[in-house]
């Protein structure tokens, strides 16, 4: 069976054709979405999940490439006390649910996806986002199977990429990506797997209700990404196997609905926690702890923050801040790694600013009794950095492609924000804007174009 494979940054996606129409499968429970997160209760147990499920003929060359791995999985599966088939690994909400029970005691990963075109990553990093990913399409397939009719089974798949994995690396950094990728297909069973732009995806789900041609600029705001893609759409483009002519030009960067959470989360969360506060010698608290606190996308921040200099430098900070209360609840959310706690916390806020003016935020899991009151003003406030990226991949979208688009086609489930939706219509305003599925358009848009490539 050939399917669309929306592996995303916030939401992971399987699409079907049943007729005429693409049919999303239920990946957790009835939702057709599975949050993109994995817990484990050490990292090295992740290993040892995948020989577990890996197919036959891949367990031998598995096990020679993961030995010292799988001798540290062994090792601390005895250490946690846990029995040979007692679960230790989960993903998608069990996963979430796994972490806020034990947010100091494993090992949680958000949004995987965001690291794969990372620059300077080790061998040994390379190999967990391997295995990461791998776990998560294992888990997957299966459940997709599960859950559509009787002996179907996943054989191909395309999958969609954004235009640039990172902001920095360049071509580099997506040639890594699409082979931890490609790689992880392999041995979570899938036979063979191609690749599509997420903006072109998204767009072929719009262009399959069109009744002439247009030029469409598509604006897909992902969770972890921006694309952008000028695109000729139309009936005289749809049936095409080849739309590599009708593909006018590209942007695209690792700004999504990720960084408006930690950016929300630093300036709504933050400041209760001491940023903004004086030191007794009236110079302000440095931002650097309390920015990598939240960015939980930046592998390096993270490292950082758990570190136990930074638990030190936290430490002085109390010492000598004028506010050391403050300051005292940063020291809590780095001893107990709750800084995914507070991005959750700001997407929470995120989503409900989608229909309130304003959310009062609970932040009792930092200090008893806290909270923040976060405003539709203070969330436009907040994201006017990562926004005017946005803004700037539009523009250089039409600069590459050289037209002027008839239309702006927007999709991706960050631009659900009316924030978002009001930046992009002020951008262009005589140009119409048609918003898709925020969701389900990339998925759509994937699964028919593996009709078309693998047929």
């Amino acid at each position: 069976m050939f399917v669309g494979f929306d592996y995303g940054s916030a939401n992971c996606a399987i699409g079907i054709m049943q007729g005429e129409e693409v049919c999303l499968v239920p990946l957790s429970g009835d939702a057709k979405y599975l949050t993109s997160t994995l817990y484990a209760m050490d990292r090295e147990l992740i290993a040892e999940e995948v020989l577990k499920q890996l197919p036959t003929d891949q367990k031998a060359e598995y096990t020679r490439l993961r030995s010292a791995q799988l001798s540290r999985a062994a090792s601390m599966r005895r250490e946690l006390d846990l029995l040979p088939h007692e679960q230790a690994v989960f993903v998608g909400e069990a996963a979430v649910e796994a972490y806020l029970e034990m947010p100091d005691e494993g090992f949680y990963v958000r949004s995987p996806k965001s690291f794969l075109g990372a620059t300077g990553l080790r061998d040994n990093q390379i190999a967990l986002f391997e295995d990461i990913v791998t776990l998560m399409m294992m888990h997957i397939k299966a459940v997709a199977e599960k859950n559509m009719r009787e002996n179907s089974v996943i054989t191909h798949a395309v999958i969609g990429r954004p235009v640039n994995f990172q902001g920095i690396g360049g071509e580099q950094s997506n040639l890594q990506a699409e082979a931890i990728l490609s790689l992880a297909a392999k041995r979570a069973g899938f036979i063979d797997v191609d690749f599509l732009f997420e903006p072109l995806a998204a767009g072929m789900d719009y262009e399959a209700s069109l009744d002439e041609d247009v030029t469409v600029l598509v604006v897909d705001v992902g969770g972890g990404t921006t694309d952008c893609s000028m695109v000729k759409m139309g009936p005289n483009h749809i049936e095409s196997a080849d739309r590599s002519q009708d593909f006018l030009g590209h942007s695209g960067q690792r700004i999504g609905g990720n960084d408006l959470d930690i950016a929300l989360s630093m300036a709504a969360f933050m400041p209760h926690l001491g940023l903004g506060s004086l030191m007794v010698n009236k110079l302000p608290v440095p931002s650097k702890p309390f920015w990598n606190a939240v960015a939980v996308n930046d592998i390096s921040a993270q490292r950082d923050f758990a570190a136990l200099n930074s638990k030190k430098l936290i430490e002085e900070l109390i010492k000598d801040a004028q506010q050391p209360e403050l300051i005292t609840r940063l020291l809590k959310v780095q001893k107990e790694q709750l800084g995914y706690k507070l991005v959750r916390s700001a997407e929470q806020s995120k989503i409900a600013l989608s229909s309130e003016d304003s959310i009062d935020t609970p932040l009792s899991f930092v200090h008893a009794g806290l909270h923040a009151k976060v405003t539709e003003v203070d969330f436009e406030n907040a994201i006017t950095m990562p926004l005017s990226k946005v803004e700037s991949l539009m523009r250089e979208a039409l600069e590459t492609s050289g037209v002027k688009p008839d239309r702006i086609y927007v999709t991706g489930g960050t631009a659900r924000s009316p924030a978002i939706y009001r930046r992009i219509s002020g951008l262009f305003p005589d140009i119409p804007i048609v918003v898709g599925d925020h969701f389900g358009s990339v998925t759509a848009g994937l699964t028919r174009w593996a009709q078309r490539v693998f047929a």
